[in-house]
């Protein structure tokens, strides 16, 4: 059973550690298993193709199980089938983990049809959906098939929960470092709320891939 394996990986100072870091989460519904060790795991079950109930198994009682979800479906190889466990699956999500580490590699090549279902994830009602909606449309469409639209799809998110609004922020501060020219009048025009705004700017600063000069514009902009 997928579950008596955890717990045999279970390291319970790294369980201690891990459920400071979650909000939400306490040492009750997680095991403790490493990182690695899990995606290990994951992969070894994608190889074994030993993995099609315990996906279907939700919702799962611990972080863990969840964790080993995300790295299973982030190694499946056909398309349709992981959009299938992702779309299962996101509902169930609950903290931003979960989600920034669910990142499935055939997305990759998939990139039409994937845009398709990240212009539903950002207009759901379920914080960890929009925030996943987001972070695919920052590590896919920021480079070669970037086009301005993306901003604004973004810009006009309104949430008032902080995963949401950090990752809108993460976005267009990821967006200025890579797409500066089309990105900086969102920030000159006040088209973020306040928070994202300024939280936007702290993250550019922040970026090694932003020049010192665009940085200074940047902090001039900051409302206060």
């Amino acid at each position: 059973m997928i579950r008596d394996e955890l717990f045999k990986m279970q390291d319970k100072e790294y369980r201690d550690f891990q459920a400071k870091l979650i909000p939400g989460k306490t040492v009750d519904v997680m095991i403790g298993v490493r990182t690695p060790d899990l995606r290990k795991y994951a992969k070894e079950l994608v190889k074994k193709k030993e993995y099609e109930s315990f996906l279907k198994n939700l919702p799962h009682d611990y972080f863990d199980e969840d964790q080993l979800h995300a790295f299973i479906i982030s190694e499946l190889k056909d398309y349709d089938e992981c959009i299938e466990y992702v779309k299962a699956f996101l509902p169930y999500v609950d903290n931003w983990a979960t989600c920034d580490q669910m990142s499935p590699k055939v997305f990759k090549k998939n990139k039409e049809k994937l845009l398709e279902e990240i212009k539903v994830w950002i207009k759901s009602d379920k914080t960890y959906t929009i925030r996943f909606g987001i972070g695919m449309l920052m590590q896919y469409f920021l480079d070669e098939d970037f086009k301005k639209e993306y901003l604004k799809w973004v810009s006009e998110i309104k949430s008032e929960e902080y995963y949401v609004n950090m990752m809108i922020a993460w976005y267009f501060a990821t967006a200025l470092a890579k797409q500066y020219e089309s990105t900086i009048s969102y920030i000159e025009k006040q088209k973020l709320d306040k928070w994202t705004h300024n939280k936007t700017i702290q993250k550019s600063v922040e970026s090694y891939r932003i020049t010192d000069d665009q940085k200074k514009y940047l902090r001039s902009l900051k409302v206060k």
